[in-house]
């Protein structure tokens, strides 16, 4: 149970490290296109819909990452 428990955790925590290095790389591509903000209005708005997207599913995955750890610890504790 205590490997269930490691490969459950390493798997959360290989996409919050996959989902950091999927933001940094955004970052570095649009810097690498004229930079952050320079674009007009148009491009603001849908540079702020897009991290408004990302941020929300952020959340949602941060709410499936609590669940999962909540239902890793009962089953640790109903099998301890």
């Amino acid at each position: 149970m205590k490997g269930l428990c490691f490969l459950g955790f390493m798997f959360v925590g290989g996409l919050l490290v996959l989902a950091v290095v999927c933001g940094v790389f955004f970052l570095v591509v649009k810097m690498m296109r004229g930079g952050l903000g320079t674009g007009g209005g148009t491009d603001q708005s849908e540079e702020t819909r897009m991290i408004q997207e990302i941020y929300q599913g952020l959340s949602r995955m941060e709410e499936r990452v609590d669940s999962l750890e909540t239902i890793l610890m009962e089953r640790q504790k109903k099998e301890g």
